[in-house]
């Protein structure tokens, strides 16, 4: 078990909508790490799952799905100026919920920008209108509107979230390794500076799930160790990526939006349907999954150096995602029947027998070529840290913690996302929880392994080309 250390006091409500993976596993770190009465938090959920959790720890539980006819007199019920909520929902529109957390004063944090049921693929709207780069311009927006408003941290959980800090330590390491000795950025502009000056061209989300249930996955079922529901939603969205600005090759059904930041593309179909190649120390190389997410948006914006206003440099950025294998085995079944979801769903957790998730950044291009730096926990690991998690859930868990204490302790910060935020806070709160936290240095490229009994169209003159990586 971590160190049980209390980081912030807060008197007001916290409200947690949503019980899930995210919601109880987050509620044991919450208890051991803010010191809040239990009486002062909350659940309301959308089905049963997680009463018994609840109750271990008697919190108050209520079966009260929120959709558009709803949710504003169930905020106004539970939560008043000063309060939290804690958003780990699923088919609840976090703009909806930002918008009104905003108005009244509430603290507010999600682990992604969610529409309400449908919205992700709701054939009516527009594709680059139901994308995660829309859902984030919108969230934005709303800045303009409640400039010094209450803490609304977007899109906090490992990732988006945690990943944004392990990229910027990776770059001070770097910096330090190549000799670069640059001082350390204290602004956004300045970062944005030291990665142009490290010469990184692309940041993958450089995931590798290995854990491993006694029950494998069953016919017509969605297995996985976290939301399947979530999981197939983002699955069916456009492949999304920051498109760096030293990209040469368009890619096929590549797509600007035409608004917002234009730090982004997406590729005409969805993510489920892309594939690209990746790297971590553990496994080595694989093919992971380019899924939709926000921080494929959040960490190009706010690392575009800009001269006379034309973007002058921008790093590519995207997930390349390897889910557990029984979640692999759960998304090719989904896919071969029309990409309709099972009816069924397990969450993998306490079934989970081996295995690890390793989940970090591969920061490439710069004068060594490639770095990881991210962690490597196990499930045995996980169970030992803190109840109902798993490796997945617990990186996920233990960061979000980070950024509600961080809100907590920086009330009036306003509508913000995780490259926002001191990225020392979120690592300091989450570490114990996070198992071995690594750096390592590779020689691998996309093209390494690439033989000749089927040549391939790709660039030898610069292996960090886009065109290079997908499959």
């Amino acid at each position: 078990m971590a160190e049980i250390r209390k980081h912030v006091a807060f008197a007001g409500k916290i409200l947690i909508i949503g019980f899930g993976a995210v919601g109880q596993g987050t509620l044991p770190l919450i208890l051991r790490h803010i010191d809040v009465p239990k009486r002062n938090i909350k659940i309301i959920t959308a089905d049963e799952g997680g009463r018994e959790v609840a109750r271990e720890y008697e919190i108050p539980f209520q079966v009260e799905p929120l959709v558009r006819e709803n949710y504003q007199h169930v905020l106004e019920r539970e939560l008043s100026a000063g309060d939290f909520l804690f958003n780990a929902s699923f088919d609840v529109s976090s703009l909806a919920l930002i918008e009104y957390c905003a108005e009244r004063g509430i603290m507010y944090l999600d682990a992604c920008i969610e529409p309400w049921a449908g919205g992700h693929t709701d054939a009516a709207v527009p594709i680059g209108r139901r994308t995660n780069y829309a859902y984030r311009e919108d969230a934005l927006a709303l800045r303009s509107r409640f400039p010094n408003g209450p803490a609304c941290v977007l899109m906090h959980g490992a990732n988006p979230g945690l990943v944004s800090h392990f990229l910027k330590q990776a770059l001070l390491d770097i910096n330090c390794d190549t000799g670069a000795n640059l001082p350390e950025p204290q602004t956004r502009e300045q970062w944005a500076r030291l990665a142009m000056a490290l010469n990184v061209k692309t940041v993958q989300i450089a995931e590798r799930d290995r854990q491993v249930a006694a029950r494998r996955k069953e016919w017509a079922e969605f297995a996985n160790t976290w939301s399947s529901g979530a999981f197939v939603g983002e699955s069916l969205q456009p492949a999304e990526l920051g498109w760096g600005t030293h990209e040469r090759h368009w890619p096929k059904d590549g797509t600007e939006f035409g608004f917002g930041c234009g730090a982004s593309i997406y590729i005409n179909r969805p993510g489920c349907m892309t594939r690209v190649r990746s790297w971590v120390p553990n496994e080595g190389p694989y093919h992971g999954w380019l899924i939709s997410h926000g921080e494929a948006h959040s960490i190009p914006d706010y690392f575009t150096v800009r001269e006379n206003g034309r973007a002058v440099y921008r790093p590519t950025c995207y997930y390349a995602y390897h889910p557990c294998d029984d979640a692999v085995l759960s998304l090719h079944e989904m896919i071969g029947h029309n990409f309709t979801m099972q009816a069924r769903t397990r969450l993998l957790r306490d079934e989970l027998v081996e295995g690890f998730d390793e989940l970090g950044v591969l920061v490439l291009g710069h004068a060594k070529g490639a770095y990881w730096y991210g962690s490597q926990l196990s499930i045995h690991q996980a169970r030992e840290l803190c109840p109902h998690n798993n490796a997945t859930s617990l990186q996920v868990n233990s960061a979000a913690l980070g950024a509600m204490i961080w809100a907590m302790r920086n009330p009036h910060a306003g509508i913000v996302e995780p490259d926002d935020i001191d990225f020392r806070t979120v690592l300091e709160i989450a570490r114990p929880y996070l198992g071995p936290v690594v750096g390592v240095y590779s020689d691998w490229t996309p093209l390494a392994g690439r033989g000749t009994l089927y040549p391939e169209d790709i660039d030898r003159q610069d292996p960090w080309q886009f065109k290079n990586f997908l499959v």
